[in-house]
């Protein structure tokens, strides 16, 4: 009996080192869950500052210039947001990224792989292309004066950052980059209200990725 199931273990061994040749598999569901619970706390303190601010967002939404060039002139990144919301947006980004490096740190010791390998290099290239692209292309919006598109454009070039790198890891990623994609073109028909579907694509369902990741690969 046990010679007969000996074939199948090893094709399931053959099929996880397979696996972990070719995708990067350390991705810990945690990290998840700690960069949606820092993008909403980011988005309730960028709220509040958007409240006491002269308009808030669906004020600004009816006025036509808020989609265009600004009487002010603005070109900066730090004029568009206010030197607040540039903060607070810099503090979320560096949290979210040391706790989600963090957990997947701890992850990849566990299962003995090294989290700066062949199949986590070709991972952030192909994060970071369409990242990169996408950051070029919001930054000359902003400068334009196109300040109704960031928002969705956010959304959707990181959505799509996750569509293009999935293939190198968890097939969760791929959902998730859907889930992103399909906000920001929402986001598009709702300009004005970017901050509710930034705290929707990068708070909850991130949040939500994370619990799924952890339930099926950490649990146990």
């Amino acid at each position: 009996m046990s010679n007969k199931l000996q074939p199948i273990d090893t094709l399931q061994d053959i099929k996880q080192m397979m696996e972990r040749s070719s995708r990067f598999i350390s991705l810990s569901g945690l990290s998840g869950v700690a960069a949606g619970c820092c993008a909403l706390v980011g988005a309730w303190l960028a709220y509040d500052v958007i409240a006491q601010s002269e308009y808030s967002f669906s004020e600004r939404s009816q006025h036509k210039d808020y989609i265009g060039i600004d009487e002010r002139g603005v070109t900066s990144l730090t004029d568009f947001m206010g030197n607040r919301l540039f903060l607070i947006a810099v503090i979320t980004f560096i949290a979210a990224f040391v706790l989600a490096f963090m957990f997947t740190y701890i992850r990849s010791r566990k299962n003995n792989i090294p989290i700066w390998g062949h199949t986590s290099k070709r991972l952030m290239l192909n994060v970071s292309l369409p990242m990169i692209v996408g950051g070029i292309y919001l930054w000359k919006m902003i400068q334009s004066g196109i300040f109704g598109l960031i928002a969705p454009g956010c959304l959707i070039f990181y959505g799509l950052a996750l569509i293009n790198a999935s293939k190198y890891t968890l097939k969760e990623i791929r959902y998730l980059g859907i889930g992103q994609v399909i906000l920001g073109v929402i986001n598009l028909w709702f300009i004005g209200y970017g901050i509710y579907f930034w705290a929707a694509g990068f708070g909850v369902l991130h949040i939500i990725y994370g619990a799924v990741m952890w339930w099926r690969y950490e649990k146990a």
